[in-house]
């Protein structure tokens, strides 16, 4: 189709995030944008058992700080599930270059968090990305 919509790579997506407020407000957002939130959770020992229960997830959001430990180790359980991480948190961490495919700095605008993700599915897709957001940083290179 000429002008139909493109079929997208990332469309099911995780949400690690512990901040209730900051949690619903991305679910809904995510929902608006033709996402699909597979789970909301707060707590790595959920999100590890989301990653490893066989649903199908394109994309795992995980904030760094959690209740029960760090989203490093969502990361982790989600790259060995050969799944690209998105970490959106206060501050990128150390050595999270080797487990995600990129960071986006709290607070972030709504717009930002959905050009990160186009840019992580253009990556994805082979191809370099059109616009990276202001307070995104890209870990994963074009193959």
């Amino acid at each position: 189709m000429l002008f139909g919509k493109k079929k997208r790579r990332i469309v099911r997506v995780l949400l690690v995030e512990d901040e209730p407020l900051v949690a619903f407000d991305t679910e809904h957002f995510l929902r608006e944008a033709d996402y699909e939130v597979v789970a909301t959770v707060d707590r790595v020992a959920d999100a590890l058992a989301v990653i490893e229960g066989g649903d199908d997830i394109d994309l795992v959001l995980v904030d760094i700080s959690l209740a029960d430990g760090s989203g490093i180790d969502v990361a982790r359980a989600a790259h060995a599930a050969s799944v690209p991480v998105l970490f959106v948190t206060g501050e990128c961490p150390e050595g999270g270059r080797e487990v995600a495919a990129g960071c986006l700095s709290k607070p972030y605008a709504q717009r930002d968090l959905l050009a990160a993700i186009a840019a992580i599915e253009s990556v994805l897709g082979g191809k370099v990305p059109k616009r990276l957001p202001g307070g995104f940083s890209l870990f994963v290179d074009v193959e």
